[in-house]
């Protein structure tokens, strides 16, 4: 098939016909159908995805430089024996030549196939990418907290890519940028332990939230009990039954009111924190549906809000978790108890429970072996005791991750004010204006909810439109103190 030819003409055409570099040509081509592919999928996709963008930018470029690299060494080695021998290989086809319509024939298929299979495989893992499973099976290690939590989640059926990217070109951007950085520091296992937060490129909640959950939906107030359990031998059942005023956004409907007047409908609310955590927030300015602006700030700040970045409340300011959300071990138990997996009979099951879920264990076996002795040790042969011991460790499996640090601790949840300061961060009684006239008050429990029953047993039965006033079921609340004061979620 081929013939020595020592012909001047287009030396450098000659230069590129023989295997290596054909081999290099195809690999070049195939990488930009496809770039061109990719390109052409990602723009017409309805969510883009930045791990597409790494395919697409860095992947098949790399690819596409190997491809000419190759090109290159094979003109190389052909200028080398030109050099040499003044003769170089020429590739010539005679197709009146059986064995030669066999190879261009197999050529032409495999560059056919090639090409297709490109194809196929850059579609395929366009939409890999964007699964589920892309996110959080993959980085098995760094993503498993996410995953677990998200998977016992109410939005399971929601896919990563439409709250973390969502549409529009500037925030793909900047998420494609945020991937590519995370991807880098998972090869070289530079990541955080645990994954930080709040995400400083997650895309503002109007455009994410808003498109299932939008501010004319929430109408109406909602009834909710919530069950507890003491840390004595009894494991006392306390519950409360309330009304949470989430009002309404929608004023063709009712008042724009409740604890959704906070969703920028008919007031804006902004906010500086001092902390990453947004934990702590001196300054809040409330401005409302006539224009008026009003400022609180807490005792000793400064006012000065220069060195900081002013911040819109949006849902992410209380709905901080809600699709990851680590439940505190005081709560899991609680709830397994009152669901039946745990026996509330059991004699200071609460405390046992709890104690044996905090402990700090390296990784997840010694955690497994460890509950299982503890419960073992102080319900020796009790015939609740497997059953018990399953339902502690399914809540150390679905809210603990030693190799990554991640539990509730790390990850401070803002809605209500049980656990963490949550709306106390600004309801306190003592953000003021500067006059004094005017405070964001804390210990008026009926502005956000109404305590409808509370106890147990019969007392749960003594409902009271109006509202009792809050008893805690243990010591009395001192004056002043918040309910994250005492309650950290754990022992």
């Amino acid at each position: 098939m081929s013939t020595e030819n020592t012909s001047e003409s287009s030396p450098r055409m000659r230069l590129l016909r023989n295997w290596i570099s054909l081999a290099g040509m195809v690999l070049a081509i195939a990488s930009l159908f496809s770039f061109l592919l990719l390109c052409v999928i990602d723009s017409m996709a309805h969510f883009s995805n930045p791990y597409v963008g790494i395919l697409t930018y860095i992947v098949a470029p790399g690819f596409f430089i190997a491809g000419m690299v190759l090109t290159g060494l094979g003109m190389w080695f052909a200028s080398r024996r030109l050099a040499r021998t003044r003769a170089l290989p020429a590739l010539r086809i005679d197709l009146s030549r059986a064995r030669d319509r066999k190879i261009l024939g197999f050529f032409i298929l495999g560059s056919i196939l090639f090409l297709l299979i490109s194809a196929i495989g850059s579609y395929q893992t366009y939409h890999f990418t964007e699964s589920v499973q892309f996110c959080g099976e993959v980085c098995h290690t760094v993503m498993e907290p996410e995953m677990v939590t998200y998977q016992n989640g109410p939005h399971a059926r929601v896919s990563c890519v439409e709250c973390h990217i969502g549409p529009g070109a500037t925030w793909f951007v900047k998420s494609k940028l945020s991937g590519a950085y995370q991807v880098y520091a998972t090869a070289v296992n530079k990541y955080p332990r645990p994954v930080p937060t709040p995400i400083k490129n997650l895309r503002p909640a109007q455009d994410t939230c808003e498109q299932c959950h939008w501010p004319q939906k929430f109408v109406g107030d909602k009834v909710k009990t919530y069950h507890y359990y003491l840390s004595d031998e009894t494991n006392t059942h306390h519950a409360l039954k309330l009304v949470l005023k989430v009002g309404g956004a929608d004023p063709t409907r009712g008042p724009v009111g409740g604890i959704h007047w906070h969703m920028n409908v008919a007031n804006k609310v902004e906010y500086i924190a001092t902390d990453e955590a947004r934990q702590i927030i001196p300054w809040v300015r409330m401005t409302d549906r006539q224009g008026v602006v009003t400022e609180y700030r807490s005792p000793g700040f400064t006012n000065d809000i220069s060195g900081y970045t002013i911040r819109t409340m949006d849902c992410m300011d209380c709905h901080n978790r809600p699709a990851h959300r680590y439940k505190t071990p005081n709560d899991a138990v609680s709830i397994a108890m009152q669901l039946g997996d745990i026996d509330p009979t059991l004699p200071w099951i609460k405390t046992n429970a709890v104690h044996a879920l905090v402990q700090p264990y390296a990784n997840r076996d010694e955690a497994m072996k460890a509950i299982a002795t503890h419960l073992s040790a102080q319900y020796p042969n009790h015939p609740q005791l497997k059953k018990t011991i399953a339902a502690v460790q399914k809540i150390y499996n679905d809210n603990f991750f030693p190799e990554m640090k991640a539990n509730w601790r790390a990850y401070p949840e803002n809605i209500g004010h049980k656990d963490w300061p949550g709306c106390a961060r600004c309801h306190d009684d003592e953000h003021t204006t500067a006059d004094g006239s005017r405070r964001i008050v804390f210990s008026d429990c009926n502005t956000c909810h109404v305590v409808l029953a509370q106890g147990t047993g019969k007392l749960l039965d003594n409902i009271s439109a109006e509202g009792h006033v809050f008893v805690h079921p243990a010591d009395e609340i001192p004056e002043g103190f918040k309910c994250s004061d005492c309650h950290t979620g754990g022992p």
